[in-house]
């Protein structure tokens, strides 16, 4: 008998139901840029143990036991989630409560009344006036950032281009 924790996979869900449609006040509080008919929702009832593993954007209502990879997508916790797990992904976003540490590639963003206990590992944070952060922070070093532009002296112009004599 296999004891191994179960897996669930996001990538490649059905399109979403009436009961996403007419949750649409609950998904109000994701950032504007997250296209609502790619996200994946999991309610209030649900209560998962095991693996999630995905490549679409993952909301979550209700409670997940285990560990959370969606290393291209957004995982975001809404305000009846509860999480303890292991989570990582390209951006998380809380409203309800994590317990475990989060490594977001791109940005962590804890919202009025979300709660983090773990440790954050990230690029960019924000905590909003009324959230809850208890853990360590590793700021990772922006990798994209353009490169310094060379400032070139006028004695530098001068060797740069040809002299040319001029005439009576």
């Amino acid at each position: 008998m296999n004891r191994s924790a179960p897996k669930v996979s996001v990538a490649g869900a059905a399109k979403p139901t009436s009961s996403i449609a007419t949750s649409a006040g609950h998904l109000s509080g994701i950032e504007s840029r997250v296209p609502r008919n790619n996200v994946v929702h999991v309610g209030k009832s649900v209560v998962i143990k095991g693996e999630i593993n995905g490549s679409e954007d993952l909301m979550i209502e209700g409670k997940v036991d285990g560990k959370i990879s969606l290393p291209q997508s957004t995982l975001t916790v809404g305000a009846n989630g509860q999480i303890s797990a292991e989570i990582s992904a390209k951006v998380v976003v809380v409203l309800g409560e994590i317990k475990g540490n989060v490594t977001a590639s791109e940005k962590v963003d804890i919202r009025d009344h979300g709660t983090v206990d773990g440790d954050i590992k990230t690029k960019k944070l924000a905590i909003a006036d009324g959230a809850h952060f208890r853990g360590s922070i590793d700021m990772q070093r922006q990798t994209n950032v353009p490169e310094k532009r060379k400032v070139i002296t006028r004695s530098e112009k001068a060797v740069e281009q040809p002299s040319i004599p001029r005439l009576p």
